[in-house]
Order: structure tokens, then sequence, then C-alpha cells
């Protein structure tokens, strides 16, 4: 690594934001010292982040140069890394900061903004944390997949709701082991009846859990068929051929990717799906554990993936057989499969917006 590569030697100003949902408070830092210019807040509105980069502009004589930090860059943040982006600024996004050395400092959202642009001087220009492309395909697939998320998580919670309301209640239905959605179905279509208050009041409520379980499947299945749609012509689209991928868990890969450039190597892809391999040895045990961090969201498209390819893909049953021989647990053998899912994934992806980018051009 040559000193070249610092963040402080490459850009004369970073510019450290503190991203909230009315104001944004811009830390100005020299890169070639530390030294703190200047700090403004400016409403997120689009007058408000263009005067933000009109004032950054002034203090920083407009250098091109200078890099913007941005604290959620994907959230709060989003509309603004965009702008930033799009006038020509290098954007990064917040790099992990300890909570620690806080302690006995204080905190306002100037301190805040000062110390995230102090975080990036030492650090390597190529290791950065690059914010994802919200436009276009991406933004609309992650839209796409966060909507999923939030359907299927109300479904689960509603089938719950409806299992416990009719074990609760006599309503005439076998309740003894889950409702299937044939028996959901019947629910939704059931009417009033002469009976006890508490049991009308029950049945209604059936009735209603019933009917949004149902609406939810329909939306579900509409989100799949868009996110399909949205897949095939993007740069995901080989990962439909692969074994273990349909629309959900292509778009998750997709999204978590973003664009080529902006995760810088396989190695860092694994990580950033927390499949990277965590050393657990100990004495005369060599071995290796699951990751817990990184990006859950594309863990657990792996995870899925990894599921199927080893129930139903022959070559993966025999690579899941020969390293249970070597006396392998499921738990180390499934981290292996992601690991070399994520290899794999990465390297369709770039060569997909490779061969996107030479289409182009010609």
């Amino acid at each position: 690594m040559t000193a070249l590569s610092i963040v402080s030697h490459c850009h004369p100003f970073v510019v450290g934001v503190d991203t909230h949902a009315r104001n944004h408070v811009y830390a100005i830092l020299d890169a070639t010292n530390g030294a703190l210019l200047d700090t403004q807040s400016f409403p997120t509105t689009a007058t408000g982040i263009n005067r933000a980069i009109k004032w950054v502009a002034r203090r920083t004589n407009a250098d091109a140069d200078t890099l913007w930090v941005i604290e959620g860059a994907a959230s709060y943040g989003a509309i603004l890394a965009g702008t930033v982006a799009t006038h020509g600024f290098p954007v990064t996004e917040t790099p992990r900061m300890d909570a620690k050395k806080n302690r006995g400092v204080g905190k306002t959202d100037a301190l805040d903004a000062h110390r995230m642009a102090m975080a990036v001087l030492p650090l390597p220009v190529e290791k950065l944390r690059r914010p994802r492309l919200n436009e276009g395909i991406r933004q609309s697939l992650r839209i796409l997949v966060t909507a999923r998320e939030s359907m299927s998580k109300d479904r689960t919670r509603s089938i719950n709701a409806l299992n416990a309301l009719v074990r609760g209640n006599d309503l005439g239905i076998d309740a003894r082991r889950k409702l299937t959605p044939v028996q959901i179905e019947e629910i939704s279509r059931w009417r009033e009846r002469e009976e006890e208050l508490a049991l009308s009041i029950a049945r209604a409520e059936a009735v209603r859990l019933a009917k949004h379980i149902l609406n939810l499947a329909e939306q579900l299945k509409s989100n799949e068929q868009k996110l399909d749609e949205l897949v095939k012509v993007s740069e995901a689209a080989p990962l439909l051929e692969e074994k273990g991928f349909r629309a959900v868990t292509a778009a998750k890969c997709l999204v978590a990717w973003s664009h080529e450039g902006r995760v810088r190597s396989e190695a860092a892809f694994a990580c950033l799906a927390g499949v990277n391999p965590i050393p657990a040895s100990s004495g005369n045990t060599v071995r290796h554990r699951l990751n817990r961090g990184g990006d859950r969201r594309l863990n657990s498209a792996l995870h899925m993936a990894a599921i199927t390819r080893m129930t139903y893909d022959s070559e993966t049953c025999d690579y899941v057989e020969k390293r249970r021989a070597e006396g392998k647990t499921d738990k180390e053998i499934r981290r292996c499969v992601k690991r070399y899912l994520a290899r794999r994934i990465f390297r369709i992806l770039t060569a997909a917006a490779q061969a996107k980018k030479v289409q182009d051009v010609a």
C-alpha cells in the first residue's frame, strides 16, 4: 500500500454529512491537516440540498475532488448522495466508527459530521464504502424487495393470529394443525350466523384475517412477477439459469452488488454477504465458523440458494457427502457452499455488467 492511496493524500477536502429526516448537518475538513473549515445545517428539500452543495463549493474553491462522506446513503441520505454524485463529486458511505471514543466528549449533529469526515482521512481509497446506485432497475428492485419483506412478515403474523383465533374459539373448523390454504379460503367465505356475541365477533375477525391473508398472497404473487420482469432485463438475468435461484433471490443479490466497481473483489463481496470464513480454531482443532455480520438480506438469499442446492442439486449433494466424510458439520458445509455461491454470483454479475457496457458502446 502506497502513501498516495490514503484519502488525506488523494482528496483536498472532505465533507462529512450527518443526515436526518428534516435537516442534514455538514462539516468541511481540510484533508491535508484535518482542520475543520466550517459546519452548517441545511433542509433536506431539493432547494436545501442545492444550497448545501453551493455552500461547500464556495468553501472548497469548487474542487471536483472533494470527497463527500454521507451517513445513511441508502436511507435518509439517498437523495443527497444521488444529487452529489450527479454533480461529479466522489461519494462514500460513513465508515464504521467506535462509539466508545465519544465517551466524555459529548454528541451533537455537528460533532457527528466532523467525526465522520475525520474517520475517512487515514483510510485507503480502495477500501472506501461506495454507496449503491439508487436509480433505474436497481432502485426499482430494492423497493420491490423491501415491500415484499414487509408483506411476507404481515402475512405470517396474520396466519399466526388466525390460527390462534380458531384454536381458542369453537368456530366449527379443525384447527389441531396449522391451517391449510384451503381452510383459509373456506374461512374467508364464512357468513354471519345466529350465535353468541363472543363467537360472532370471533367469526367476523377470522373472516377479516382470512381475506387479508388471501389479499397479501395475491400481492406477493404480483410482486414476484414484477421482480421477474425486471431481473430479466438486468445484469442479474444470468442468475436465473443457476440452480437454486429465482427472481427474488437474484434481485436481492443485484441490489446488494449494485453496480460494477462498488464491491472491489469477490472476497469483499463474500464479506458483504457475511459468508467469509471466520477462524474458530483451538488446540488441535482447525475450523472456521459462520459470519454473523454483513448484509443479512443478501446472506438470507445465499442461504436459501445453498439449502436448495444441497437438497436437489446432485453435484452439490456429492460435495456435501465428501465433506461429511472429512468430518465437517452441516453448518460448516453450508458455509462453504454459501462462500462458493458468493464467488460465482460476483463473477456472473461483473461479467454481465462488462458485457452490457460493451453493447452500449457498440
